[in-house]
């Protein structure tokens, strides 16, 4: 046992790590290439590029 197991309070409720407010569905957005302007090119260019750098 840790010692932090036997300092919680009683009879208050405990909060989750995330709040429910900031937790995804899950579901994905589809990206359109047609509707796509310059600054979404770029930023799929940025991503890309990172991906590499996470990669070495």
């Amino acid at each position: 046992m840790g010692r932090d197991e036997h300092r919680k309070p009683k009879g208050k409720k405990q909060l989750s790590q995330t709040p429910k407010n900031l937790i995804s569905d899950g579901m994905d957005v589809e990206f359109s290439e047609a509707l796509a302007d310059e600054n979404d090119k770029q930023a799929q260019q940025r991503a890309a590029q990172a991906d590499q750098r996470a990669e070495k």
